[in-house]
């Protein structure tokens, strides 16, 4: 990325060589990361989740950690105790349940929603987005779910912008969640990797803003000088993996304003620092201003990247549109969220259609179709059983992963497929 040369050499050091170190950069840094990059990722966050006016986040409630997984694990360890259950709306990440599980050793719940947001499907009798939306019902659902299988439900994680569905949540649905959370003294953990890759900035149906941050929502009036008046169970995780590609950087933050935590979120922090040099680039090029005093990253970088996805996103849709494919319209991050579920194999003898299937024959026959989509007609995709949907034949295509030339040549692999099923 030669935009990184700048800001790595962009800054002098003590005896006016660019590119150095700066002689504080060899010793042992401050455990939840230096308190330069910490100000300008604060003041960078205010601007991409539109915190409110007049208030800001408070520096020591901010942990850089190497990576968004690392600093929610911490985050975890410090919530729970192993054992313990989070409930996860479906469909999810899949790289949840190694995160989750492998070292902090708690148990994922999924929460179901489409039982619960009945009355909604879309007209041509697609699966409508409200079908995921998680609500108060499939929220108790899956705490009872939790209770009754021996965990204590500590944690909500919400992926918001969603993946893999490729959306925002409304600020109704989040809101809910966040009151949810607080009746039930469940911390929920707000997850907005894709925050900065918001691509469709206004809701085509309501003309508001698509994407409304957990932390806004959240946000009270307190008599604190700082944060966000946020209390005990609201916290937030972010990276610059996604938004600015830099997956190799390892920059993740995690955010919190409960006081008991702060300091074991800290120490944790200790054993996945980022290193002094990539902190200061990080800094750098956060906080670097154009000749037009314009941020670089908010108001020059981000706006160019989003209209490449955005630019991608909508030659994807047109092409499934033109197939005769249902999907969501996306609006954020990095995929799309497909229903191929009419290619799927014919159900076996005894086998109920929809949520009476079992979920061997759910299983069997997406995988099928997965393997029919990869080696026949080259086509990779995630399945949707790997992230717990709730009905097979749905997949998550990642449109940004492939060049000009791969992708084209993708859109015309869709078309292939879909002519050769119908034909």
């Amino acid at each position: 990325m030669p935009a990184l040369c700048k800001f790595s050499t962009a800054s002098t050091s003590s005896n006016g060589v660019k590119g150095l170190f700066h002689s504080d950069q060899i010793y042992y840094q401050p455990t939840h990361g230096r308190e330069g990059l910490r100000t300008a990722m604060s003041q960078y966050l205010q601007r991409i989740l539109k915190l409110p006016k007049g208030k800001s986040l408070d520096l020591d409630g901010m942990v850089l950690g190497a990576g968004c997984n690392a600093v929610l694990e911490n985050l975890c360890f410090c919530l729970t105790e192993p054992g313990d259950a989070v409930l996860l709306p479906t469909p999810y990440y899949a790289a949840f349940e190694f995160d989750l599980q492998a070292r902090a050793a708690l148990k994922i719940v999924p929460v179901k929603t489409m039982e619960f947001q009945s009355g909604i499907e879309a007209s041509d009798g697609t699966i409508s987005q409200a079908m995921y939306y998680p609500n108060s019902k499939s929220l108790d659902a899956a705490y009872a779910k939790a209770v009754e299988g021996g965990s204590k439900p500590k944690i909500l994680l919400l992926s918001h912008p969603n993946n893999p569905l490729g959306v925002c949540y409304p600020p109704s649905v989040v809101k809910e969640c966040i009151d949810w959370a607080r009746a039930k003294q469940v911390h929920l953990v707000s997850d907005e990797i894709y925050a900065g890759s918001v691509y469709n900035q206004v809701n085509e149906e309501t003309g508001e803003d698509a994407f409304h941050s957990a932390l806004t929502l959240a946000s009270t009036e307190t008599s604190s000088e700082n944060g966000l008046g946020l209390g005990p169970f609201i916290h937030f995780v972010y990276a610059l993996s996604k938004d600015f590609a830099l997956s190799g950087l390892r920059v993740g933050v995690a955010y919190s304003e409960n006081e008991e935590i702060r300091l074991p979120l800290q120490k944790l922090n200790d054993l996945c620092q980022i290193s002094s040099q990539t902190q200061l680039l990080v800094e750098e090029m956060l906080s670097s201003a154009s000749d037009e005093d314009q941020l670089w990253a908010t108001d020059i970088f981000l706006p160019e990247n989003n209209g490449r996805i955005r630019s991608r996103s909508n030659m994807l849709q047109s092409v499934l549109d033109e197939s005769g494919i249902p999907f969501l319209r996306g609006d954020s991050g990095l995929f799309l969220w497909m229903n191929f579920s009419e290619f799927l194999p014919t159900l076996a003898e005894g086998e109920s259609e929809g949520f009476a299937e079992s979920q061997d024959s759910m299983n069997t026959r997406e995988r099928t179709l997965y393997l029919e989509l990869t080696k026949e007609f080259g086509l990779l995709f995630t399945p949707g059983m790997s992230m717990r949907n709730e009905l097979p034949g749905f997949f998550r295509c990642v449109f940004t992963a492939a060049s000009d030339e791969e992708f084209a040549l993708g859109l015309e692999r869709i078309k292939t497929f879909v002519s050769a099923k119908r034909s």
